[in-house]
């Protein structure tokens, strides 16, 4: 089956993701979320700088993470003969695996270290 949007063959995944949404699993209301934090306004001068270095910060992260990401499957899917202005069919395919492990793993390594760092010493 082709998801036509990004004409890309459908994966397990996106058909995991399609059923926990039509069965209202993995939803969240407002009454399941944490509380809200506070607003800027609410905040302290010193309080709201902190929040905008650590929003700053985690931002140059995730950019960091990215363009490491694409470095990786280009390299490993991008044919460097560019024959097409688009990606063919392996190509494609190759970059949509390539980023969903980059990404669980990514995942995993920040659930493991967010165990390692509860746990108690």
């Amino acid at each position: 089956e082709w998801d036509f949007p990004t004409r890309r063959r459908r994966t397990r995944r996106d058909a995991a993701i399609d059923d926990a949404d039509t069965t209202g699993k993995d939803r969240r209301t407002s009454h399941d979320m944490a509380p809200a934090a506070q607003t800027p306004e609410q905040m302290s001068p010193e309080q709201r700088d902190a929040a905008f270095a650590m929003a700053g910060q985690e931002m140059e992260y995730r950019v960091e993470l990215f363009n490491k990401m694409v470095a990786s499957c280009y390299e490993k899917c991008i044919d460097k003969k560019f024959k097409d202005g688009d990606l063919n069919v392996g190509e494609n395919s190759c970059v949509d695996r390539c980023s969903a492990k980059y990404w669980e793993s990514v995942t995993i390594v920040g659930q493991m270290l967010g165990a390692a760092g509860q746990a108690p010493q």
